[in-house]
């Protein structure tokens, strides 16, 4: 039951904070009229850049957002991809405590081979537009549209005369911000991650409260609300309970053998997994000595923390390609490294 209370918890926070970066995404494309996206959309760069930028953070917040963005058709799925292979997850946190030098060397090697993976994947695979197609991503802007969030009187009477859409909105995000300051989710966080998380929530909170009836209804009860959020809940949750699982009943500690290439195989086929657990084998394999670093970074480029579970109610798709294309860098990187020594 504990554990059923766990993956919950962890769902709702993992809801909860791509549901706010949404909406805060459609806020600023409103307000600056879209022209922000379309300066990042011509610049592969500047998408691969910031990608790793957010990837390298360690924890997954990063990577929710990068997955926000390219749900929304911002970054490409090249970016996506740059940003998976660059996170590490919560297991940074622990590899900055074991061997804080190595781990920035990590860091650095991480985001090379992210943006030259995102380079690759754009190059090579043209028809990436098609793992969006189900559903219209993008973010819309109507014509001369704006929104005047600060007149006078106005959010005064927006909230005397509360629609059933905004009182929703302030519901579920008052709910997000109780179960915060309760502990009830992110105990176990980092200070700064939950500040990030009670900031962000007061903002979207801010947000709800004063944008007018038409960018409300049209911006996050349809497209952010409607579309992305049941969707993303449901399938973090199923994705949390099945790994949950699978940990209670497979010892992976066993999948590790003596043979270094079949300690690298299995090391990049643990980091298929969207969960930070399994990873933390092979940092405290390396912490001990036991297996070199190229079979740590070689994890390191696979794994990706919870960061792409969000993706799995954007594109089941996108999810396996992710992953197949994260697989072979860090298998190829891994076998580089092996062969070099070190």
């Amino acid at each position: 039951m504990n554990s059923l209370w766990e993956v919950l918890t962890q769902a709702l926070l993992i809801t909860g904070f791509v549901f706010i970066m949404m909406l805060l995404v459609e806020y600023v494309n409103v307000q600056t009229h879209g022209n922000w996206q379309e300066k990042l959309k011509e610049s592969k760069t500047g998408q691969y850049l910031l990608a790793v930028i957010l990837g390298v953070i360690p924890g997954c917040l990063g990577a929710f957002t990068v997955v926000s963005l390219y749900a929304h058709r911002v970054v490409s799925f090249g970016a996506l991809v740059a940003a998976m292979i660059a996170t590490s997850g919560d297991e940074a946190f622990v590899m900055l405590s074991l061997f804080p030098l190595q781990t920035v060397w990590l860091m650095l090697i991480v985001a090379a081979v992210g943006i030259a993976a995102g380079y690759f994947t754009d190059y090579f695979f043209k028809k990436q537009i098609k793992l969006l197609d189900k559903i219209d991503h993008n973010l819309p802007i109507h014509a001369e549209e704006t929104c005047d969030c600060y007149a006078k009187g106005y959010v005064f009477r927006q909230l005397k005369n509360i629609s059933f859409e905004r009182a929703l909105l302030i519901g579920l995000l008052g709910f997000f911000l109780a179960l915060l300051l309760t502990g009830t989710i992110a105990a176990d966080e980092l200070e700064w991650i939950k500040v990030t998380l009670f900031a962000g929530s007061l903002f979207g909170l801010f947000v709800v409260v004063t944008v007018p009836d038409h960018f409300l209804q049209s911006h996050l009860w349809e497209h952010v609300l409607k579309k992305h959020l049941l969707r993303i809940f449901l399938w973090t949750f199923g994705a949390l309970l099945a790994i949950q699982l699978l940990m209670n009943y497979v010892d992976l500690d066993s999948w590790i053998h003596a043979n270094t290439y079949t300690v690298l195989l299995i090391a990049v086929l643990v980091g298929i997994i969207p969960e930070s657990g399994p990873h933390l084998i092979f940092v405290t394999l390396f912490a001990q000595g036991s297996i070199p670093f190229s079979i740590l970074l070689a994890s390191s480029i696979v794994q990706d923390g919870h960061g792409t579970l969000p993706l799995l109610a954007v594109s089941k798709k996108g999810f396996v390609i992710l992953k197949l294309i994260n697989f072979a860098a860090g298998l190829i990187i891994g076998l580089i490294g092996l062969l070099l020594g070190f």
